[in-house]
């Protein structure tokens, strides 16, 4: 059976007996979830799933597809693994087999990208209707008219029921994501993780746009008052979801972004937030949409009788997720876009306390923290992290970045010193000491909002400010309404000579990590980096 889709699924060789749901809404899509026994309703209205083992990405189960079009332009290495076209071929052949013997099936065409001229065309395909609302709220939704005429130029196939074969497939076990760039198709099998959907396009665009000169970005952005576009960098856990949904601004979106000439554009239209212990104090717009029906909440348990939510309770995942549309943040932007940006923020969560609050930075130690892209793991979060665990994901968003890191990062360079862009490295993470230290808590998100509101008004330059010894960038010595001793992270900890000793640990790793990038950049970036004792 087939229903309202402009370029049905025929077309693309996909023959089923399956009934297909088109372009469903977003309280049609709720009824059949619940229908299917996918999840319940919680008593404040989201949609409370549970997606299994699988909490989070299945990073070591992507794979790009190797041929004539992407040999010599993937970066491959640990991130962008390989899959041969034959493996690919039996992987279609089964995947297309499986949409066969489906009874029902949800079919969403979205777009990638806000500003037109830079779009793309995604048509999802799914099994679970929580996945088709999740990808319809977290993709830009065409118009009717658009959908009218709507030719796909990507497909994604989420099939959480799929079972990979090794042997026959060329993945790593069960699971599998598979990208073929000159098929136009994404295939994702054996996980109930919806994000894996979400990053797959955020690829895509990371693999067209450095073609026109546009960059992505994995950043949240909003605009001030005065019209000036913030974007803030920074992997998952370092707040660029909680940081860019500030009242006093407006919100362009809060994970990924291009950089054209003319505008600062969302590839998104819709909200991924981290749920686990979320403060209505601290965050009150995201923890509003926990309370709003349209909301999907992932991993967040739910007491069965009541319908309560319990958001602090870890039982099923630290990771756990909320989705939804970015119109559920009040000051949000109707556009999806705004000006090219006037500030620059490199957000990191430094667990080993060794990074001030926030430092103020030239391009070239810009373009060397960009590349470096730093953050660090905290025990507890994950299994067998103990100690602080410094992590380097380059661009900030190595997983999602097919192409070369000094594509993204020239591109980076050269519209920083177009546009005259001020630069700043802001630390989220742990003060006075490692996180692992008794008693050492998380920087206060007041003072970061308020060294940020600092830097993003302007009047924090006009600041006295001293040079770090360990990273050469320039830190404020005191600001009107934040703590002078959380702006010298050396004097904030018991000990300075542990401090000293732990400065360095992170400034050799900072160096050890860019070997891989000194040949690909010019003499003042490589200057640009820390010094070693």
């Amino acid at each position: 059976m087939t229903a309202s889709l402009s370029y049905p699924l025929d077309r693309q060789g996909i023959t089923t007996d399956a009934t297909i749901f088109a372009n469903l809404g977003t309280a049609p899509l709720v009824e059949h979830a619940v229908a299917n026994g996918e999840g319940m309703l919680a008593a404040d209205g989201p949609f409370v799933v549970q997606t299994g083992k699988h909490t989070g990405r299945s990073a070591k189960d992507k794979f790009i597809v190797k041929d004539a079009e992407t040999e010599n332009t993937v970066w491959w290495g640990k991130t962008n693994v390989p899959m041969t076209p034959e493996h690919f071929a039996n992987l279609k052949e089964d995947f297309f087999a499986a949409l066969g013997g489906k009874d029902k099936l949800y079919v969403a065409d979205l777009f990638g990208g806000s500003q037109p001229e830079h779009r793309v065309n995604v048509r999802v395909i799914n099994e679970f209707a929580w996945h088709n609302l999740f990808i319809r709220t977290l993709l830009v939704r065409p118009k009717a008219e658009e959908l009218a005429s709507f030719t796909p130029e990507y497909t994604i196939i989420d099939l959480p029921s799929f079972r990979a074969d090794p042997a026959r497939h060329g993945s790593r076990s069960e699971t599998v994501v598979a990208v073929n760039f000159s098929e136009k198709l994404i295939l994702i099998g054996g996980t109930a993780y919806a994000g894996e959907m979400k990053k797959s396009v955020f690829g895509i665009l990371n693999y067209l746009l450095p073609v026109k000169g546009v960059m992505p970005m994995h950043c949240s952005a909003n605009i001030g008052p005065d019209g000036k576009t913030a974007v803030f960098f920074g992997l998952s856990g370092t707040g660029k979801t909680t940081l860019s949904a500030d009242a006093s601004r407006t919100l362009i979106g809060d994970d990924e972004h291009g950089w054209s000439d003319t505008a600062v554009f969302n590839f998104e239209g819709g909200c991924y937030a981290k749920m686990i212990r979320l403060s209505e104090e601290a965050e009150p717009e995201i923890f509003a949409t926990t309370k709003r029906f349209g909301t999907v909440l992932e991993n967040v348990v739910i007491d069965p009788e009541t319908r309560k939510i319990d958001l602090d309770d870890n039982a099923l995942a630290e990771n756990s997720r909320g989705s939804y549309p970015i119109d559920f943040i009040p000051n949000a932007s109707e556009k999806n876009l705004g000006p090219v940006p006037a500030n620059l923020i490199f957000l990191t969560a430094d667990a080993y306390g060794v990074l001030p609050p926030i430092a103020r930075l030239t391009p070239d130690q810009a373009m060397y923290h960009f590349l470096s892209g730093y953050t660090a793991r905290v025990a507890g979060t994950e299994i067998g992290v103990t100690e602080p665990e410094a992590t380097f994901s380059t661009c900030f968003g190595a997983p999602f970045m097919p192409r070369h890191p000094s594509i993204y990062g020239n591109l980076l360079k050269e519209r920083i010193a177009k546009g005259g862009v001020k630069c700043w490295l802001v630390n989220t993470g742990w003060s006075g000491g490692k996180a692992t230290m008794e008693g050492i808590k998380r920087m206060p998100i007041k003072a970061t909002r308020a060294l940020l509101n600092a830097a993003l008004d302007g009047s924090l330059n006009e600041a006295e400010f001293k040079e770090d010894p360990n990273f050469g960038f320039e830190v404020p010595v005191s600001v009107p309404g934040v703590d002078s001793k959380l702006l010298d992270p050396r004097g904030a900890w018991a000990d300075p000579a542990e401090y000293d000793k732990t400065a360095q640990t992170l400034v050799k790793q900072f160096i050890e990590n860019f070997e891989q990038f000194e040949e690909h950049v010019d003499e003042g970036v490589r200057k640009a980096a820390p010094v070693a004792a």
